[in-house]
């Protein structure tokens, strides 16, 4: 059994210069990281895979440490959940990084190319971003997760988890510098604040002396407020997912059960999960007892408006404060609309820009709302629990970008670098 990396405690006054330590190794491993040709990212993305695998033993063992912490300190199933590893999200974990070594590598890539009539050439071109700060709660897997894409796309991460993931943490850390170490990349490439003092957080948000490119807040809504309000370098935004599904009256009621308790329930503490349920008024009459009842019967409460609550008596009624919850938790609310226009207005009225679903088997419908709806991910007869990078492809994310700026949507490999411009002459100068 591997045993957790050694990290040098940074306590008390000490932690304002380990943090500018922390920041200037970075920017010197990003200068590698930056040269250095795919296939050495690549062998240290397998090294990293297979280190996960070997080191499940100790991952759940310090994981199990972190739960019995949090649960000695009293907390919800929902936050349980996102913190619970076992050995198939370890098992995931290792998949991922796989799916993200064979990804085509994004560094180079000539994004378009054009001749001027001078005759200079001008190309625009993938480079990585520098340094990336992520901060994160809770689930440690993302460890791992932002590590990776970090490395494929050529970038340094600083990575600063959840205190109640510390220990986890730590231990995926250990297995990915083994990755580095066999591929003979600079370990300063992943570097894991090791304090759980949130001084280390503000340090990042004020950029470690110029050092820190760019940050990415993966949490509650409390953190990304904290991170937008004080951050002095760029953000990818990751706002609360205040999630909709809305069944049309052109909707398969079959599906919609399906599609609907599946986004609600499958995983009540993810981004993905739907928080708010609309329903066509056309469609109330045949389907909006059924889909209530199924789910107050799979142990989900449902707090309702005045419709929603005639058709089941278990039903809470809802206030104006529901409509823009993120529960995270096996509570939804639910209101009946006029149609797909007024969907589409609660949704703008209350959503983050998020996830947004629709149900239904007219394509007029579908195609007005997945034009309209203006949030990051938007679906026709799809579970929202779908708004996840691994099921785009990307093998992983960092989170989900609902900004507008630079990257929107899962943040993968693609979303971690910028570009600059190769312009090549025979020399011409300018008039």
């Amino acid at each position: 059994m591997r045993m957790t990396a050694p990290l040098k405690s940074i306590e008390g006054t000490g932690i304002a210069n380990a943090m500018a330590d922390i920041g200037r190794r970075a920017k010197a491993a990003a200068r590698t990281l930056a040269l250095s040709p795919a296939a050495q990212r690549d062998k240290a993305l397998s090294a990293m895979a297979r280190a996960i695998r070997d080191s499940e033993a100790a991952i759940l063992s310090a994981n199990a440490e972190d739960v019995a912490e949090v649960k000695a300190a009293g907390t919800n199933a929902a936050f349980l959940d996102r913190l619970t590893l076992t050995p198939k999200i370890v098992a995931a974990m290792a998949d991922g990084i796989e799916i993200v070594r064979n990804l085509a590598d994004p560094v180079s890539t000539v994004m378009d190319s054009w001749t001027r009539p001078n005759g200079m050439t001008i190309e625009r071109v993938r480079v990585p971003l520098g340094v990336i700060g992520v901060i994160y709660e809770s689930r440690p897997n993302v460890t791992a997760d932002a590590a990776v894409l970090c490395l494929k796309a050529g970038n340094a991460a600083i990575l600063r988890g959840g205190s109640e993931s510390f220990r986890s943490g730590r231990a995926i850390h250990a297995a990915l510098l083994e990755g580095l170490r066999a591929a003979d990349l600079p370990e300063d490439a992943i570097q894991l604040v090791p304090t759980r003092d949130r001084a280390a957080v503000g340090l990042m948000l004020a950029g470690l002396d110029g050092n820190l490119d760019v940050i990415v807040p993966r949490g509650g809504k409390g953190l990304v407020a904290r991170v937008q309000a004080e951050a002095r370098v760029p953000v990818f935004a990751h706002l609360e997912g205040v999630v909709h599904v809305y069944v049309d009256k052109a909707a398969d009621l079959d599906m919609a059960k399906e599609i609907v308790l599946n986004a609600k329930m499958r995983r009540t503490g993810v981004c993905g999960a739907a928080e708010t349920l609309l329903v066509d008024r056309a469609a109330a009459p045949t389907m909006l007892k059924s889909l209530v009842a199924m789910l107050l019967d799979a142990g989900c409460e449902v707090r309702g408006d005045a419709d929603v609550q005639k058709s089941d008596t278990r039903v809470k009624p809802a206030s104006e404060e529901d409509w823009p919850a993120e529960y995270l938790d096996s509570i939804i609310a639910a209101k009946v609309v006029d149609g797909v226009d007024a969907a589409i207005a609660h949704i703008e009225r209350y959503g983050s820009h998020h996830t947004d679903a629709i149900v239904t088997a007219d394509q007029n419908a579908a195609e007005k709302f997945l034009s309209e709806v203006d949030s990051a991910i938007v679906l026709h007869n799809a579970s929202t629990q779908f708004a996840d990078g691994g099921e785009f492809g990307f093998g992983a994310e960092i989170g989900i970008a609902t900004g507008r700026m630079h990257a929107r949507g899962p943040v993968g490999v693609e979303q971690l670098t910028t570009f600059k411009y190769r312009i090549r002459g025979s020399g011409q100068i300018r008039p």
